[in-house]
């Protein structure tokens, strides 16, 4: 069989643990774009350059020219833009796997804007945190290309994958419909632990949440859940206007989850506040900074 031909398109935290994966699965190199290569101090720079099995492409063209399977995980905000731009080298038959956390609407024009070309788009729901499994991870597949390419990832580490529908869209409605309980979550825990912590009654409160949910070790659950909306707020912020739109299309007002926009733009703008270890000194670092700041 004829190796596979890997375009990568961004090279985040997603697109780096997919490349990790990739890695131990395909002999040949993966190729990677990210607009921000073009800055040498730029976080997807210094990560590529660490890895001597990946190919920085010089633009969008060059990486997916000759490539046999497209593989999009950008921020939300550049799904469509990263499909535009893909879509004018793209070769005939060429399978673009869409990984970005968007609306059905959204998920469906950039398979619009790639299937013109005689490209095979296929939508994937990433429906778990990335790192714990990376390629491995739950992922559902949409569109009438799903099942085929299915088979074709499986071989590439993608175990994980479920041909959940063959129609667009209904993969990308499951996952922003958990966004709207995992990101606001985070969001809700960082509102109660911040002022808890304030009036000194953060402990019990996480003691309440264990009689409530129990199971979870809490302090730990906050202070990662808390962490990773410091460390990718804006991303998330992005990602949950994304389902917003999901949830307008439904008819429902997005009160919740524009809340959640607004607390994860929030979060981002404490991310110094990371360099601490345990949840109390990170509430504490996280409420100096919003004294100082506000």
């Amino acid at each position: 069989m004829t190796a596979p031909r890997v375009a990568l398109i961004g090279f985040g935290e997603v697109g780096q643990a997919l490349a990790q994966g990739l890695r131990a699965n395909i002999a040949s190199s993966i190729v990677v774009w990210d607009r921000l290569l073009v800055d040498p101090t730029s976080a997807p720079s210094r990560a590529l350059t660490q890895d001597a099995s990946l190919t920085a492409a010089k633009s969008m063209a060059e990486a997916v020219l000759d490539a046999t399977l497209v593989i999009s995980a950008v921020t939300a905000d550049q799904c469509l833009q990263a499909a535009t731009e893909a879509s004018r080298s793209i070769g005939r038959d060429c399978t673009y796997l869409d990984l970005n956390s968007v609306s059905p609407a959204t998920k469906c024009e950039a398979a619009r804007v790639v299937q013109r070309t005689g490209a095979h788009f296929v939508e994937a729901a990433v429906m778990s945190p990335i790192a714990p499994q990376g390629i491995a991870s739950p992922i559902l597949l949409g569109g009438p290309h799903a099942a085929a390419c299915a088979s074709q990832v499986r071989n590439l580490g993608f175990v994980g994958v479920d041909v959940f529908s063959p129609t667009l869209g209904r993969a990308s409605a499951a996952k922003m419909c958990r966004s709207v309980i995992i990101k606001g979550l985070e969001a809700l825990l960082t509102e109660s632990l911040l002022a808890a912590r304030h009036h000194g009654v953060e402990k019990s409160v996480l003691r309440s949440l264990d009689d409530l949910l129990p199971g979870h070790d809490w302090p730990l659950l906050a202070r990662y859940m808390i962490s990773r909306s410091l460390l990718h707020g804006t991303r998330r912020a992005e990602e949950m206007r994304e389902v917003s739109s999901t949830l307008r299309q439904a008819n429902i007002d997005p009160h919740m989850s524009m809340a959640t926009v607004e607390r994860q733009s929030w979060a981002a703008r404490h991310r110094s506040a990371l360099g601490t270890t345990g949840l109390e000194e990170l509430l504490d670092a996280v409420n100096d900074l919003s004294g100082r700041t506000a």
